[in-house]
């Protein structure tokens, strides 16, 4: 059977997380119709599916905020110029096929657009796993690498594995939900901000450093854990319900690597209105490669901002680039 296209649509915008998102609510600021597209189950990013109950501190207007609860308010923001959203649908090649038409293919569909905005994050990611007895046997009955709800562990004697970001807010984050919390780090030194680590140490945790995870003991679910000290080859055996391993996340570009775009490592090259080197399709947010790369929620606002508002040049050459203040521009709207 011949594939339906889809038409009409002046902007793709490719991820649903805060870039995205944000990028959704301008491209309705600025009148356009708006189509956004993620390979994932619902809205948000790694913000929904891997930390929905971590507190994010440096997003502007909020001293702190639940991932879950940002999200919230990013979807209920995007939504209010009602964009067509397509979830579950991978976007597996974007082809140019005239002067401002381009056309989207996915794993559902095809779709034929004016302008695409890539706000893809890091891609596709995957947790880094662990190659030790019981840990691949036990995943989904104790194993986890990544927190989905604070109850999963509650009253439970959690064994955090891990020296990053993730690991010392965990290990703080968790503090009143679980009975225990032990953290193992393969090294002294932690890759985490310096007032968390001292707030860790300062904490009921128990940071035990140079030691790894060798064993999880357990029929149907984590009974027990063996530790091993790679310093003196010590060995113990711990009591434990819960693993959480934070051992970090391989990232691929997937399809869009072969797109045609210019990359720079595992981002896209953009200039300073962030259009990549294929006309028509920008980028903003982890997955631009800017001329100063700052990985922030914030930054990736300002990104999709500057995209949009270019985007909407691109496609209108007579419209402005800046339309005025959001709030200008909805009393302009009201007199009408």
């Amino acid at each position: 059977m011949p594939e339906t296209t889809q038409e009409g649509f002046d902007v793709a915008i490719i991820g649903g997380g805060p870039a995205g998102l944000f990028g959704a609510f301008y491209a309705g600021l600025r009148g356009m119709k708006t189509l956004l597209l993620d390979a994932l189950p619902e809205l948000g990013g790694q913000l929904a599916v891997l930390y929905p109950e971590k507190y994010i501190f440096d997003v502007p207007g909020f001293p702190k905020i639940l991932a879950r609860d940002l999200v919230k308010q990013l979807v209920e923001q995007a939504m209010q110029s009602s964009p067509t959203v397509r979830l579950e649908e991978q976007v597996t090649n974007i082809e140019p096929i005239g002067e401002r038409q381009i056309k989207l293919s996915t794993t559902r569909g095809v779709y034929q657009t004016k302008a695409v905005l890539i706000a893809a994050g890091v891609g596709a990611f995957a947790p880094n796993k662990l190659d030790a007895p019981g840990v691949a046997r036990l995943e989904g009955n104790g194993i986890y690498y990544f927190v989905r709800s604070k109850e999963e562990f509650a009253d439970k004697r959690l064994l955090i594995v891990g020296g990053g970001d993730s690991a010392v807010d965990w290990a703080l984050n968790l503090q009143d939900t679980c009975r225990e919390i032990t953290l193992i780090h393969r090294r002294d030194q932690f890759r985490a901000h310096e007032g968390s680590i001292k707030d860790m140490y300062a904490s009921r945790t128990n940071v035990m450093t140079f030691w790894e995870l060798k064993e999880v003991h357990g029929e149907d679910k984590v009974e027990a854990v063996t530790i091993v000290n790679n310093q003196t080859k010590e060995e113990r055996e711990l009591p434990m319900d819960a693993v959480l391993l934070t051992l970090g996340f391989k990232a691929d570009m997937g399809p869009i690597k072969n797109w045609g775009l210019s990359l720079e490592k595992r981002s896209i090259k953009v200039d300073s209105k962030f259009a990549t080197s294929m006309p028509g399709v920008y980028a903003a947010g982890d997955i631009a490669a800017a001329d100063v790369k700052l990985d922030l929620i914030a930054v990736g606002f300002g990104q999709a901002a500057i995209a949009v508002n270019a985007i909407k040049t691109y496609i209108d050459p007579k419209a402005r680039l800046f339309p005025g203040h959001s709030s200008e521009m909805s009393d302009s709207a009201k007199s009408h």
